[in-house]
């Protein structure tokens, strides 16, 4: 199965052109396969709450580690509430043999919408290993190697790292297209090119 997700609040993006796009050879090499899609940022998740909490915590205190066993953790009506929403988001992510994120950088990290998600779906001692991750992402400038805002990228440092040590999933994947707003921004015309650019070879890896 295929689990695609979209976080960007701009409906004609770029993270989700590419995203479609892998989407779309994807299921074309796999016809037979389950294809199930979510958009973040128009059907957003909800923040974690208390309850959410202490689910977290049951499932930490008696060391629950089978991901099968964590609806045993709602115990009260606010719990089961908070159960509710999880469970759905955790059946995809369990069913997926690979999970596709199409996000854009904000401010550096990932949307708002992206880490409720996350948050949601994450818990102690957990593990998805087996399955493979593919983000395809848009940034308004160069964050490449080499590039002076290198260490400002804390979207892909971020979910890799997020995705090795809650996930323990190695096999990820990014596809970026950079300097986005050179579209926009008068300061960066003189970098279409660039942009132009990037986007071929990432529409060209997403087509692999």
């Amino acid at each position: 199965m295929l689990l695609h997700l979209d976080a960007s609040a701009r409906r004609p993006s770029f993270s989700r052109r590419l995203s479609a796009a892998f989407a779309a050879h994807w299921r074309a090499a796999h016809p037979e396969a389950r294809y199930v899609y979510r958009d973040l940022a128009t059907d957003p998740v909800p923040h974690i709450g208390q309850a959410w909490t202490e689910l977290c915590d049951h499932i930490l205190e008696h060391g629950i580690t089978d991901i099968a066993r964590y609806g045993e953790a709602a115990r009260t009506p606010a719990q089961r509430a908070a159960w509710a929403i999880v469970e759905p988001l955790l059946e995809e992510v369990v069913a997926a043999e690979v999970i596709l994120i199409g996000t854009p950088m904000y401010n550096y990290s990932i949307p708002s919408a992206l880490k409720a998600w996350l948050d949601q779906i994450t818990f102690p001692k957990m593990s998805l290993a087996g399955r493979s991750i593919v983000v395809t992402s848009a940034r308004g400038g160069a964050y490449g190697p080499g590039t002076p805002r290198e260490p400002y990228d804390h979207q892909e440092r971020y979910l890799r790292d997020f995705f090795a040590g809650h996930f323990r999933i190695e096999d990820v994947t990014f596809i970026h297209v950079e300097l986005v707003n050179a579209l926009i921004d008068p300061a960066l015309a003189h970098r279409r090119e660039q942009h132009e650019e990037s986007l071929a070879a990432a529409l060209q890896e997403v087509a692999r």
